[in-house]
């Protein structure tokens, strides 16, 4: 279909995430039009290795330069908009927003909307440390009238410690999983209204109808806004 537009994806943060938004856009757009239709994609993939590094070392103006090049690679290889694979690497969205001339799609503003539409007010927030401990939610919740709750410390390392040791390697561990329930239940305990999986690996460990209260799935969510914007 012509009218279909093509999604460019920053992928590679790390593989298993890539992997993860591949089949659940293909699986939308089957679902929505039936018969063979697949998506249009491309992708663009760096090692995470780099990415990691660059993360642990608190250099984010570097990383932000490398998914810039991304989006514009994308932006020559034919992609009508844009996705960043990661919820912290969107700590860098604005510099790859900047880069080209389409819309990147913004994860954590389609958490926000979801949220919103849902009547939610206090969201309890699992992901790595950078994205629990920086204003990446925050600042996108906030205008919105929402309230973003983060585990305490232990509970933080743990989930942060599974997601790269485990999670971000295609596994799951009951280690892991046993961290991230555990971390998620104290947050509903702590008065969350509902648990976002602010990681694109988590799915593998947490889905939504584990938890008393609703699981909000960021990669599943932006899938979903992804075809949206694809077949608008």
């Amino acid at each position: 279909m012509e009218r279909m537009k093509r999604i460019g994806l920053i992928g590679g943060l790390a593989w298993p995430s890539t992997e993860i938004y591949h089949r659940l856009i293909n699986e939308d757009v089957a679902r929505r039009l039936g018969g063979s239709h697949s998506a249009r994609l491309v992708i663009w993939s760096e090692d995470f290795e780099r990415i990691a590094a660059l993360q642990r070392a608190g250099a984010w103006a570097e990383s932000g330069a490398i998914l810039a090049d991304g989006a514009r690679a994308l932006e020559r290889a034919g992609a009508d908009l844009l996705a960043i694979t990661a919820n912290t690497m969107h700590l860098v969205a604005d510099e790859v927003r900047a880069a080209v001339g389409i819309p990147l799609v913004h994860l954590i503003e389609v958490v926000a909307d979801a949220a919103v539409g849902a009547g939610l007010h206090r969201l309890g927030l699992l992901g790595t440390s950078y994205t629990m401990t920086s204003s990446v939610y925050p600042d996108v919740f906030g205008p919105r009238g929402l309230e973003v709750l983060i585990p305490d410390e232990a509970d933080r390392d743990d989930v942060h410690h599974a997601i790269y040791s485990d999670l971000t390697r295609g596994t799951a561990t009951p280690t892991s999983r046993y961290a991230v329930r555990s971390a998620a239940d104290r947050l509903v305990v702590a008065g969350a209204d509902a648990v976002v999986l602010g990681c694109s690996e988590l799915g593998l460990v947490l889905a939504p109808g584990d938890l008393p209260v609703p699981v909000l799935d960021s990669t599943a969510l932006h899938c979903r806004a992804l075809v949206d914007a694809a077949l608008a």
